[in-house]
């Protein structure tokens, strides 16, 4: 089979948005692949073919994104996706190889996409990059520290989400650009991503709800949320606050916001599926357990030009040493670089190497949060210089830790 790989035109996009639907088994109204449209580029919206059939699809956006150091641009790889009956005959690689070729010739250092199976993307030098934690806390047990912060000034507010944009988004602009992985949003990802309340958004749970905590001089944050009420077989209120975003310019409106949703009547938990490692929920809670906390893969990062992508960040510590890339599917990042971190400089060098590793490895420690010690014992990484890869691990970490919080 000989498969064609090309960016789709505007009349291809329903037919796109089936091949998208079907291979990842979404059973969305039509409605939903118009809403979809709004974010999508066509341009970087690659179809494969097999003659005249549409048998793949992968796209990118593109993002602002936040790594060590400040905002970069950032590919958002999304819609990766081949048909059932075209599976394991190449197309997937095609498509990959052809949109990585692409960012390179775009000008673009860095791509990033979330996973729907883990095992697939290392395979085109993807890493993983950031995780998130799922909690469930329940109401009985949440109380918190008694040094839990507070402020006198602050106050609740209970609002429609869609009449809010204006408070969600000057808080989410004062804390985006605090944590590597956030990202911009447009008008459009507010509208399709953050504030959609179709039936089909709700999950069996109820309509998107929103409480904003703020002062006389404006927001100061929010929790947006939806409850999926439900009740024991003796009658006593049994539902669950289901979080869907928290964000808090401070500790106060943090933990006022985390208060509410906890103390919500007629509820008996709050179920966040994608919080941060680091959240700061961990140490507010007086007995950390309830958390009932699971651990995840999130963001996976894929450096397409190593030199731009390591002079684009910034590191936490001095380093200088040269590393030999491997890479199979970016042909142009194999070889041995020079990474200064005094002066934010990645060179080609013929110097030896003092490490030798996959650019996966780079990928996943690129946003700050993969220490990279541990492998070396797992044979991915091969030092040639001791301690060159603490070094190189100690430079790249960062801190707060990294996370998105909002798939694309």
């Amino acid at each position: 089979m000989t498969v064609q790989v090309r960016p789709i035109t505007e009349s291809e996009w329903p037919a796109f948005a089936a091949i998208d639907y079907e291979a990842f088994n979404s059973s969305y109204p039509p409605a939903a692949a118009d809403r979809w449209r709004e974010v999508a580029e066509i341009d970087r919206s690659l179809a494969a073919f097999d003659g005249d059939l549409m048998v793949g699809c992968a796209a990118a956006i593109t993002f602002t994104m936040t790594v060590p150091g400040g905002p970069i641009p950032v590919a958002g790889v999304t819609a990766v996706g081949v048909l059932a009956s075209h599976r394991r005959r190449g197309v997937l690689s095609a498509l990959m190889t052809r949109q990585l070729h692409d960012l390179h010739d775009n000008g673009e250092a860095v791509a990033a996409l979330y996973a729907s199976e883990a095992a697939i993307y290392g395979r085109f030098g993807y890493g993983r990059a950031a995780d998130a934690i799922f909690v469930r806390i329940p109401k009985r047990g949440s109380e918190f520290v008694k040094s839990a912060p507070a402020d006198p000034a602050l106050r609740l507010r209970v609002a429609k989400p869609a009449d809010e944009l204006p408070q969600l988004r000057k808080v989410f602009e004062s804390v985006w650009t605090q944590r590597p992985g956030m990202y911009a949003r447009s008008d459009a990802r507010w509208r399709v991503e953050v504030l959609p309340d179709e039936d089909h958004d709700r999950g069996g749970a109820g309509p998107l709800r929103c409480v904003i905590a703020e002062d006389d001089d404006g927001p100061r944050g929010y929790a947006l949320f939806r409850v999926k009420s439900g009740h024991t077989d003796h009658d006593v209120p049994d539902g669950e606050v289901r979080l869907k975003e928290l964000f808090a310019s401070d500790p106060a409106a943090y933990a006022m916001l985390w208060r509410s949703v906890l103390d919500r009547d007629l509820c008996s938990r709050v179920f966040a599926w994608s919080r941060p490692v680091d959240d700061p929920i961990i140490h507010l809670l007086a007995e950390p357990r309830n958390l009932n906390a699971g651990w995840l893969d999130e963001l996976w990062v894929r450096i397409v030009d190593v030199d731009r992508a390591l002079a684009s960040r910034s590191y936490a510590a001095p380093a200088d040493l040269v590393i030999e890339v491997e890479d199979d599917v970016c042909p142009w990042n194999a070889g041995r670089w020079r990474l200064t971190t005094a002066k934010a400089s990645c060179e080609r060098t013929d110097d030896p190497a003092d490490l030798t590793l996959p650019v996966t490895v780079l990928g996943a420690a690129y946003l700050g949060g993969r220490p990279l010690t541990a492998l070396a014992g797992a044979g991915i990484v091969r030092e040639h210089r001791e301690g060159a890869l603490r070094e190189l691990s100690t430079a790249m970490s960062w801190d707060p830790k990294p996370w998105t919080g909002l798939v694309f």
